[in-house]
């Protein structure tokens, strides 16, 4: 039994929040071990395997990046066969332009270098979320196509490829001018404010 299953939810990229935590909330009073504390081993066991299993899914199904992911390994569309397939050219193109400017940030910060690279990694990741909105919006098992889940798995690899960006990226925000201690960083002989 998936994650849907469990929760009696159509597979789908987009789930109704409020259901799924009302399901959670429901299924953690039932299950919950500490409610089957009389109860025999074999039944204490069983309900604590059914308590993980509702948070596991109540992870899962409450975080759309999560659900995704979750969703296209069901599908056999990613997973260790499939974890780095090969992205477009242009997208490859783009990525070592803003790599190029990370490398430029570690040798020597820039507060206008670091805002425009973070500019350009945003807008990207804002176009690609436009690029398969209405995908996520709206595919289930019923009515979708493994055509629309290969354009999903594309924007999962791509979004996933900005996370890191942006994880790199995070580490100059202390040398932004926009916080206190990044002003007084920017502020040091030899650096300039843009």
């Amino acid at each position: 039994m998936n994650h849907f299953e469990f929760y009696n939810l159509p597979l789908a990229l987009s789930v109704d929040d409020s259901a799924v935590r009302r399901t959670y909330l429901l299924n953690s009073k039932k299950y919950h071990p500490d409610f089957h504390t009389l109860s025999g081993e074999s039944d204490q066991a069983e309900m604590l395997e059914l308590s993980t299993r509702n948070n596991e899914a109540f992870k899962t199904l409450s975080d759309p990046d999560k659900r995704v992911r979750y969703v296209l390994e069901m599908k056999g569309l990613i997973g260790i066969d499939n974890e780095n397939p090969s992205l477009p050219q242009d997208f490859l193109m783009d990525m070592m332009d803003i790599n190029e400017g990370l490398m430029e940030l570690e040798s020597h910060f820039d507060a206008g270098q670091y805002a425009n690279t973070l500019q350009a990694v945003n807008n990207l990741e804002s176009e690609l979320e436009k690029s398969v909105s209405s995908i996520l919006s709206t595919w289930t098992e019923a009515t979708g196509d493994e055509a629309d889940l290969i354009k999903v798995r594309e924007y999962f690899f791509k979004k996933r490829y900005l996370l890191r960006i942006k994880e790199n990226l995070s580490k100059f925000a202390s040398f932004t001018s926009h916080s206190p201690l990044g002003r007084r960083l920017v502020n040091k002989p030899g650096r300039e404010l843009p």
